[in-house]
């Protein structure tokens, strides 16, 4: 992959840690549901829960960048559209009508 897009002034954080972070952030999510369901095996109400959610996210889930090319339009691609096939057979077919070979 190209590397024109990465800064070469910040040293990327290794792929060991970063796997190692997210594992343990998996771990404690998987803990704090556990402990969730067994307060609703014991008799709290599950609406007085905090649910847990995660307080880690890589860098490339919310950096500045990511948050610009979310926000950014999305491009309109005809192919994607309904029926683009027909629209263009018809309007084929009526240039053919104006402009006879």
């Amino acid at each position: 992959m190209s590397k024109r897009h990465r800064n070469e002034e910040i040293a990327p954080i290794p792929r060991a840690d970063v796997r190692a972070h997210a594992h343990n952030e998996r771990h404690r999510i998987h803990s704090e549901l556990h402990l969730v369901v067994e307060a609703v095996e014991h008799g709290a109400e599950p609406d007085d829960i905090d649910e847990p959610g995660p307080n880690w996210k890589s860098v490339h889930h919310h950096g500045q960048k990511r948050e610009e090319n979310l926000s950014a339009p999305k491009r309109l691609r005809h192919w994607k559209t309904k029926d683009w096939k027909r629209r263009t057979n018809n309007r084929r077919a009526r240039n053919r009508t104006y402009r006879p070979a």
